[in-house]
């Protein structure tokens, strides 16, 4: 076995350990592998490990990696910030975006989305911890803004994702997880949908996060190693043109 591979074994043991802690069941939670600044070999050797789909953080090297990869079954959730510009990029090849928080970006991806005969799997970003710096709208908005994306048609919206106070206080990054099941408990009786997703956790908390509710995960460094300068990777890449 080699070392991705073994690495995905044992989150995978993790992520069982951390469920039965608050009695779930492990096969309702989605480990997403994000491949950021790591080049194609390692994400096939983690598709050979049976996953298929994994997560970039930046458009343009997920639009790498979608073209170098084009003749395999491999999907792509784009998980971090998008700017309007860009959604197009999105609406050609994504499977999931987990980082919806702005209705511009909702018109123009499901305008995109139209124009390819595509949907694509949503999650809206909630800015759990407060964080001036911090992408995603505050947990108060959550609800309107639900509302209003039953009008895209293409918007397949299925739950929330955040990301947690980056700190070593697990109270503190508790309460960013609470706050996440206290909004999605908001949004199930204000619409009376499921919105089943709850996309928390990383390397360093998803263990607390399938504590508080989350049912995917999403774990770089664990797996891949550390990260290194993508232009290690792609230096014939040209920017994506706005």
């Amino acid at each position: 076995m080699n070392e991705i591979a073994a690495n995905l074994r044992t989150i995978e043991e993790r992520i069982a350990a951390a469920a039965a802690r608050v009695d779930r069941d492990p096969d309702g939670i989605r480990l997403l592998p994000v491949t950021k600044t790591k080049p194609p070999a390692a994400v096939l050797e983690a598709r050979r490990a049976g996953y298929r789909r994994f997560g970039e953080n930046k458009v343009q090297e997920a639009m790498d990696k979608w073209e170098s990869l084009a003749e395999t079954d491999i999907e792509w959730a784009v998980i971090g910030h998008l700017q309007t510009n860009k959604a197009r990029y999105v609406a050609r090849f994504a499977t999931e975006f987990q980082a919806l928080d702005s209705l511009r970006v909702a018109h123009e991806l499901d305008r995109r989305l139209q124009q390819a005969g595509r949907r694509l799997e949503v999650l809206i970003q909630v800015n759990s911890s407060g964080e001036e710096q911090k992408f995603g709208l505050d947990p108060g908005e959550v609800v309107a803004f639900a509302r209003q994306l039953s009008t895209f048609d293409t918007l397949e919206v299925r739950g929330l994702m955040t990301l947690a106070v980056f700190s070593s206080d697990q109270e503190q990054v508790s309460q960013c997880f609470r706050r996440m099941q206290e909004v999605q408990r908001e949004l199930q009786q204000a619409t009376g949908e499921p919105w089943p997703e709850l996309s928390m956790g990383m390397s360093g908390d998803f263990e607390l996060a399938i504590e508080h509710g989350a049912t995917c995960v999403r774990v770089g460094q664990a797996i891949f190693g550390n990260r290194l300068d993508p232009n290690h990777y792609w230096p014939g890449s040209m920017p994506v043109q706005s």
